[in-house]
């Protein structure tokens, strides 16, 4: 993580000096067990904060159940130890996919040991008090025992991700883990396959890590709540500031767990800003690529309009890779190739008084290329929320009926409402406003394709009549600051880490193009990256 804001060293050392006392080496780490804390000072002191989303009501589950997640972790720790972690950190802290592949291939490291390493640090930082970000929900029980079999050489390595440990957002289905959307009505929900994109990365060798906490319902259950929080999984903290700084959602889980170093890389789902927004808060690279209803299979939703599953990663390269996993695409034969691209950017006059943006826009401008300050003409965002409340309504009716297990009694958003209301302390201190919303709403099929067509429309005028009028490649915005109009013209884009705040947050540069243009994105992004300096 950049600009680590916390160190496990002085544990480390205790935890070596315990060993040592020993008579007899542990079979594995002495990990210690989670302990419920009093949470009543952080979140007395969040009730100062002027920023809503972080007045927190509670930080720590009721639900889930943390022993359970350390004994998962602790049985894929055979012959691992505190002084192999120690050894492995400078192989693996913060390295890239191919740094770590380059480790692998001269024998100094291989994937047990990478996947372990990242378990053991995802144990000892979860279920330390002034640590943790609550960041997992669960952990695959065979994540080792894959990482083993990939070590054997009886699987054929050909594509980089071989062998990386990724986390999913637990929106996402898979077989060896419940899929919870961070909801209580969700709790037990086993599905019998896994998400399309998750039958891809499998099939490329990535190894399943576990599931991420996320802001519940992917941040379309309450008003104005903290991003970040579920009932499931709690209220998931930014490293760069914990309870301080936002995390961004509703990919809260899936970015917290990457700046970390809990894993390579994650997966997260956006509909509108929920990529870009925690990646950018975290200082990491963030893409939402153009919507395809194939990749939304196995996925619980909001809307099939705008839903997609991006990754989220330390560097762009990184992202690239997991990006060509998921989606079963060809990786750039050489990736220098952006280094022989010209592209024409349009940048937001209205942004220009932000200084890490302008420094940002004069750092591409001395690295050649070509930036026009525009404006584009406000957009009308009438409908929006009538669009997001009637696809969820049809959508999320049909995710149950075709993947949810007969353990899951909830078939429709009603029954999340009335299940919630049985039990609203646990499942909804925040209200469900959201959702009530939906039930509100009375428009047919008619009227929600009408709003569906003028907002897609509205979304590609706001971005046409800029980037054709100036012939440009790309606008750039910061953060998720154009999410909205980009999910409805059904855009790509990718977030860069672009500097910090004087208070220390992270910020990230945004780069939007058309439809189906991400490799056009990622060459953008990484010429950004080589001329931005973050020390």
């Amino acid at each position: 993580m950049k600009k680590h804001s916390f160190s496990i060293s002085s544990f480390i050392l205790i935890l070596l000096m315990s060993i040592v006392a020993c008579q007899k080496a542990p079979k594995y780490p002495e990990l210690k067990p989670w302990k419920t804390y009093d949470e009543k000072a952080l979140i007395d002191s969040s009730e100062q904060n002027e920023n809503q989303r972080l007045r927190y009501k509670r930080i720590q589950s009721l639900a889930l159940d943390r022993d359970k997640i350390i004994e998962t972790i602790k049985v894929q720790l055979e012959d691992f130890t505190a002084e192999k972690y120690e050894e492995l950190y400078p192989l693996i802290y913060d390295r890239s996919i191919k740094e770590l592949q380059d480790f692998i291939a001269r024998g100094k490291l291989n994937y047990k040991l990478l996947t372990q390493w990242y378990l053991y640090r995802i144990a000892i930082t979860e279920t330390d008090q002034g640590l943790s970000v609550n960041a997992i929900i669960s952990i695959n029980p065979y994540a080792v025992t894959k990482a083993e079999y990939l070590d054997s050489g009886r699987e054929d390595k050909d594509h980089p991700i071989f062998g990386m440990p990724i986390l999913l957002k637990d929106n996402i289905n898979t077989k060896d883990m419940p899929t919870t959307a961070g909801a209580m009505a969700l709790q037990n929900n086993f599905t019998e396959s896994d998400a399309y994109i998750v039958e891809n990365l499998k099939n490329k060798g990535a190894v399943i890590l576990g599931k991420v906490n996320l802001s519940e319902w992917a941040n379309f259950l309450c008003a104005g709540c903290p991003n970040g929080y579920s009932a499931i999984g709690g209220q998931t903290l930014n490293p760069y500031g914990r309870g301080k700084f936002d995390t961004g959602g509703s990919s809260s889980g899936s970015a917290a767990s990457v700046a970390v170093n809990y894993a390579v890389a994650a997966v997260g789902t956006e509909t509108s800003g929920s990529i870009l927004s925690p990646a950018s808060q975290q200082s990491l690279v963030g893409l939402k690529p153009t919507v395809q209803n194939k990749h939304q299979e196995g996925i619980i939703p909001i809307s099939s309009t705008l839903d997609t599953p991006g990754p989220i990663s330390r560097n762009v390269n990184d992202n690239q890779i997991l990006y060509s996993a998921m989606f079963d695409v060809d990786m750039p034969e050489d990736d220098k190739n952006f280094q022989e691209n010209e592209f024409r950017f349009g940048a937001f006059k209205s942004l220009m008084a932000d200084s890490l943006y302008k420094n940002a826009v004069e750092k591409l401008k001395k690295d050649g290329f070509q930036i026009l300050e525009v404006e584009p003409e406000s957009m009308d965002f009438s409908g929006f929320l009538a669009l997001l409340n009637g696809d969820m309504k049809r959508d999320l009716k049909s995710y149950f009926i075709k993947y949810t297990a007969d353990s899951v009694t909830v078939k429709s958003v009603a029954d999340v409402v009335k299940f919630n209301s049985s039990d609203s302390l646990t499942n909804i201190p925040y209200d469900q406003a959201r959702l009530d919303g939906i039930l509100e709403q009375d428009l047919n099929d008619r009227e929600l394709d009408s709003i569906r067509q003028k907002l897609i429309s509205s979304g590609k005028s706001y971005f046409d009549a800029v980037m054709d009028n100036n012939d440009l490649d790309a606008v750039l915005s910061i953060n998720n600051y154009h999410a909205s109009q980009a999910a409805v013209a059904i855009y790509p884009a990718i977030t860069v880490p672009m500097g910090f705040r004087v208070s220390g947050e992270p910020a990230g540069l945004t780069f939007i193009a058309k439809s189906r243009e991400e490799d056009k994105l990622f060459q953008m992004a990484l010429r950004f990256e080589s001329v931005i300096d973050l020390d």
